[in-house]
């Protein structure tokens, strides 16, 4: 017999034009890890928060059932006292307060009207000890890695008696070690009888923790698939699970291309970087290698190795100092000391990023994409709003980015439509050289097989791409050539038509001699 700890039933949320969900239905039962699955833009954050009464009760049609009892929450206060706690992507942590300040804020540890510090620091150490995080509490959070400040969000959903945890995209920004590690943890909160709700675009991680998988797509429930994790379910395979959130079957996760490479666009020789604040630290050391018309260039390397620094020092020395090595564009050397520069030399670079350094969220879609060549746009100083409209249109439409205008506000778009403007607003720079610095990440399969068409695309048209990515089976999937970095230096160079993985991670682990 199901012991349901939450019943969804018949939910419908609807914006101003848009309908996000139409009678979703949930079941979750008590002590599993439930995943919840869907192409960006599909519902899964806007179902989140109706739960969580981000969007309270009376806002949506449909029930919510928890624990037996309709829930009818004002907001996410009502939640949390039911026990219901979501940790979202964007970790909702202050800075330059420490860890037992953040665990306990807006749950003062008290007594006699004041904040017992004791008490707070003593039942914060209680608390990292259960995530298993070795700092003190005293830690400022501005300190920390990502990792660590995903096990603070955590340690804190403790301290709030919580008894169903919803994660959206807890390992999106994490390494492999740091997910291993927060993966077990959310695995291991089942023994203290606490149930989770797992969003993520990762299936192999979906498939080693959870128990159910429930797919979403368009707003709507499509099916709930029972994983083999207790033994009755199926082996739900990958692609049986790609299937419902696409409604096809994707024969490739990376379109075919015919390759055609013509001559040398870029060469980066000696390359060397220092950090911007430790001016004796090199992080980017003697660097060198080049990119041809129509090629595609991936960087693998570790947390740390250096690829993004690497890439934003070429971009108009936009991070480091004490820069050192020379810039080839088309056989002659360059200088390329701001973005103004670099822009006018037919390089442009889409950051890891998106949401801090690539676009403004609260503007709309128009200036984002026009903001990086307004020039082009501009008689006598003033902008042609008409012409930006349409400039703006063409690429809403062949980029086929999802939103009905482009006078919707960036920030409420999903993460996939999001990397489009990206892309759209440096092709509109014209760019000879795109760096793309993992433009793939936060999105699903779906999205992403047309991010890849897209650099297909621009490949075809010439363009020569530098690809930088965590993830080695994406970098083959996609590349002509890869270099490996490690400890900031090009440690290898590969043919994708021969590279072997294991080779390729031998030269990203390699040691500095």
């Amino acid at each position: 017999m199901s012991d349901a700890i939450l019943e969804m039933v018949g939910i419908t949320k609807t914006f101003p034009g848009v309908k996000a969900l139409t009678d979703v239905n949930l079941s979750v039962e008590r002590g599993e890890v439930h995943a919840i699955c869907g192409e960006n833009g599909a519902g899964k954050s806007t179902l989140m928060k109706v739960l969580s009464g981000v969007y309270p009760h009376g806002t949506y049609e449909g029930d919510i059932v928890f624990e037996g009892q309709v829930a009818s929450f004002a907001g996410i206060r009502d939640s949390e006292r039911a026990g219901i706690v979501i940790i979202h992507q964007e970790l909702a942590l202050s800075p330059y307060l420490s860890i037992a300040e953040n665990i306990f804020l807006g749950n003062e540890q008290q007594r006699r009207g004041r904040i017992d510090w004791n008490a707070t620091n003593l039942k914060a150490a209680e608390l990292l000890r259960r995530v298993g995080l070795a700092e003190n509490p005293v830690t400022k959070i501005v300190d920390l890695g990502v990792g660590k400040q995903q096990l603070v969000e955590i340690a804190k959903a403790l301290s709030k008696e919580v008894k169903l945890l919803i994660l959206d995209e807890p390992t999106a920004a994490l390494n492999d070690t740091d997910s291993a590690h927060l993966l077990g943890l959310i695995d291991g909160l089942r023994e203290h009888g606490i149930t989770s709700i797992i969003i993520s675009h990762k299936l192999n991680e979906i498939k080693a923790i959870a128990d159910r998988v429930t797919i979403i797509r368009d707003g709507r429930t499509i099916e709930t698939l029972d994983l083999h994790r207790r033994g009755g379910g199926d082996d739900v395979s990958e692609e049986r699970i790609i299937r419902g959130m696409v409604g096809r079957d994707l024969d490739s996760r990376y379109p075919e291309r015919d390759v055609e490479i013509g001559e040398e666009v870029l060469r980066i020789e000696d390359w060397t970087v220092h950090h911007p604040l430790e001016q004796s630290r090199v992080v980017v050391d003697h660097a060198n290698l080049y990119v041809r018309a129509g090629e595609v260039v991936g960087i693998a390397g570790l947390m740390g190795a250096g690829r993004t620094e690497l890439a934003m020092s070429v971009f108009g020395r936009s991070y480091g100092r004490d820069i050192s090595g020379r810039l080839y564009k088309d056989g002659r050397q360059i200088s390329a000391n701001t973005v103004k520069q670099a822009i006018a030399h037919g390089i442009a670079y889409a950051t890891e990023d998106r949401k801090r350094y690539g676009l403004n969220l609260i503007d709309d879609i128009k200036r984002n994409i026009s903001g990086s060549a307004l020039g082009k746009l501009a008689t006598w100083g003033h902008v042609d709003a008409n012409r930006e409209t349409v400039v703006a249109n063409g690429y809403r439409k062949s980029m086929r980015i999802k939103a009905p205008d482009v006078g919707v506000i960036t920030g409420k778009l999903s993460g996939g439509n999001q990397q489009k403007v990206v892309l759209s607003k440096w092709m509109f720079t014209d760019p000879d050289v795109l760096i793309l610095d993992e433009p793939t990440r936060g999105i699903d399969v779906g999205a992403k097989y047309e991010i890849y068409t897209i650099i297909n695309q621009m490949a075809a048209q010439g363009k020569a791409i530098i690809v930088i990515s965590s993830e080695l089976p994406e970098l083959l999937g996609i590349c002509d050539r890869i270099y490996a970095l490690s400890a900031g230096r090009v440690t290898g160079e590969v043919d994708v038509a021969t590279a072997q993985p294991e080779k390729l991670m031998q030269y990203m682990t390699q040691e500095k001699e």
